[in-house]
């Protein structure tokens, strides 16, 4: 704190203001001493400081990207904090979750999170989020990407298993469509044809686009003219709408890649004629409505998310899916 004091010209009480109350400082001495903490690579106090009887807070920060509610409402994100807390309750430490997405505040909540390692939810290389995780020198790992130096990386080969859905469910398709999450932080939903896997921000949105694009390719079907549905969240509703979107602009739509359950269930939901439709996670929809999907476990991976956040070997998961043929394209 006094190097940073005496960098930005101010008092060392200003600097700890700056940090905890923030709302006492004036917006030039805030942004004076955030540009020298910038340079002097100071990330804030450190919370971890805190427990003088550890040495360590003893909890695990899970950085979503989403709304808190998320956290228990999506099926997958249920079953991947589970494989966190299952890691963190056979240790003994505690599990705090970190909401983002919300606001300018999204950085000082990561940095100020009174946690030894970060677990980040799928994200995109430029979030913020994701450079305050870093920069406070603690441990991250993340989850499906991006892959970045200094953190470690715990997902499936999500390319391969949507090429290999992809040639499942485009094989006898001559308008096929794919129900894809959001490629960017803005979250918009919209419909185009043949979206550029390489303009995509997620890079889970990202290779499974891009495996798409390569069954589509293997079967001779041009993929710019392969219309493309973004979802903002893993919403059914909002999946549906975005559905009969594509009903509109492709009338005689007869498959569609999706990459969830429910979006695949939206799909199913609102064709009016025959479609081939494949989904994603084996999710208990998955096999009560007969689709067809990749199947991962995304509880093991938030097992091993929390593994490597506490500095032990985390199993490789690049090959831990599987395609489940069902009902849905004639499986």
């Amino acid at each position: 704190m006094s190097d940073v004091a005496r960098a930005a010209g101010v008092s060392p009480m200003t600097v700890s203001y700056t940090y905890n109350q923030p709302d006492r400082v004036s917006a030039e001495s805030r942004a004076k001493v955030q540009q020298a903490a910038a340079v002097l690579g100071y990330a804030g106090p450190d919370p971890s400081a805190r427990s003088l009887r550890y040495g360590a807070t003893r909890t695990l920060g899970v950085v979503l990207g989403e709304h808190l509610t998320y956290a228990f409402d999506d099926p997958q994100a249920v079953a991947f904090l589970a494989g966190i807390a299952e890691v963190c309750a056979e240790r003994g430490c505690g599990l705090l979750i970190v909401p983002t997405g919300t606001g300018d505040d999204d950085r000082n909540r990561v940095v100020a999170a009174a946690v030894d390692a970060y677990v980040v939810w799928t994200t995109t290389d430029d979030d913020p989020v994701l450079a305050a995780a870093c920069g406070t020198r603690r441990p991250v790992v993340i989850h499906g990407g991006p892959d970045r130096d200094g953190t470690t990386l715990v997902g499936i080969d999500n390319r391969a298993a949507a090429r290999a859905a992809g040639a499942e469910v485009f094989a006898t398709a001559r308008r096929p469509a794919v129900l894809s999450f959001p490629i960017d932080r803005n979250r918009h939903t919209f419909v185009r044809c043949g979206v550029d896997p390489d303009t995509v921000a997620y890079p889970v949105t990202r290779d499974r686009l891009a495996g798409y694009r390569d069954a589509a390719r293997d079967l001779g079907i041009d993929w710019s003219q392969v219309p493309v549905g973004v979802c903002s969240t893993n919403d059914m509703a909002e999946a549906r709408t975005v559905m009969r979107q594509l009903l509109a602009s492709t009338p005689r739509l007869d498959a569609v890649a999706a990459m969830s359950d429910h979006l695949a269930l939206a799909a199913l939901r609102e064709a009016a004629s025959p479609l081939r439709v494949s989904g994603w996670d084996d999710s208990d929809i998955a096999r009560e409505h007969n689709l067809t999907t990749v199947a991962q476990s995304l509880r093991e991976q938030g097992a091993a998310c929390a593994t490597a956040a506490f500095g032990d070997p985390a199993p490789d998961h690049r090959g831990a899916w599987r395609l489940v043929r069902r009902a849905s394209t004639g499986g």
